[in-house]
């Protein structure tokens, strides 16, 4: 299938690792244009070299460095994308998830970090993309599962995330009749190094992935470039008819309707 992303233009926040790297490489290497985003100019500089690697060239790929919890990021990474490629099509918005713990234990700041950067800061970006974009544009949030039933020991995740979706899901009513699309992706267990990292918290990492895969229909955790697949899918035309969506990217643990 032709997805369409030839000369499109993506901003991918988060993407130096992860889902969003995984994203900017399916996007990439379909031919779309795409400034990625991260915290180190070091590791924002080896995800440049690799998309430009798989999409033609450097004049496909830019690199910013920008936190999403910073107030100005927003208009930044709008104003980098139309100044380096000449127009705007979407964004992926992508954000490492906040520190684990239980609800009744997590410190307020943790929760107020956790909220300028996985809540503010990715409706900041929606709404300085939504200035810009036409019809056909596009928003993606990167969410989680904990939108739809709780994850154990992740409670700052589970109170934010799905205030994120219904806002989300407001923001595709408002732009809908501009012609742009708002979407939602819901990730479980893909095997990157943040599911790693919680994983070992309890000690026994292998013993935590065996439990969780045992879990999840398909027996085992999905792989970033699956995730990444969705996505581009997702962001692309192909999927002008979609918006408003929450699509689950979990091998089927997610047991609701």
């Amino acid at each position: 299938m032709d997805l369409g992303l030839q000369h499109k233009v993506y901003v991918v926040t988060g993407a130096t690792r992860g889902l969003g790297l995984a994203t900017a490489r399916e996007l990439a290497a379909d031919g779309a244009r795409v400034l990625v985003t991260g915290r180190g100019a070091a590791a924002v500089d080896a995800a440049v070299a690799e998309l430009a690697a798989l999409g033609g060239g450097p004049d496909r790929v830019a690199g910013l460095v920008a936190d999403n919890a910073d107030p100005g990021t927003a208009e930044r990474l709008v104003a980098a994308a139309v100044e380096r490629f000449g127009r705007l099509d979407g964004v992926l918005i992508s954000v490492g998830g906040p520190q684990a713990g239980p609800v009744a234990t997590a410190p307020e700041e943790a929760w107020r970090d956790a909220f300028e950067s996985v809540f503010l800061g990715a409706l900041r970006i929606a709404r300085a993309a939504a200035a810009t974009l036409g019809d056909g544009g596009v928003i993606g949030f990167v969410l989680s599962g904990s939108v739809r039933e709780p994850i154990a020991g992740l409670g700052i995740s589970n109170g934010l995330r799905p205030g994120l979706a219904m806002a989300a899901k407001s923001l595709a009513d408002e732009l809908g009749p501009r012609g742009i699309r708002v979407v939602g992706l819901l990730p479980a267990r893909i095997d990157t190094d943040r599911v790693r990292e919680l994983d070992a918290l309890g000690g026994d990492a292998a013993a935590s992935r065996a439990r969780h895969s045992a879990a999840i229909p398909l027996g085992r955790y999905g792989t970033p470039e699956e995730f990444g697949k969705v996505a581009a899918f997702l962001l692309s035309p192909a999927a002008s008819y979609l918006t408003g969506v929450m699509v689950p990217v979990d091998g089927g643990a997610l047991r609701g309707l």
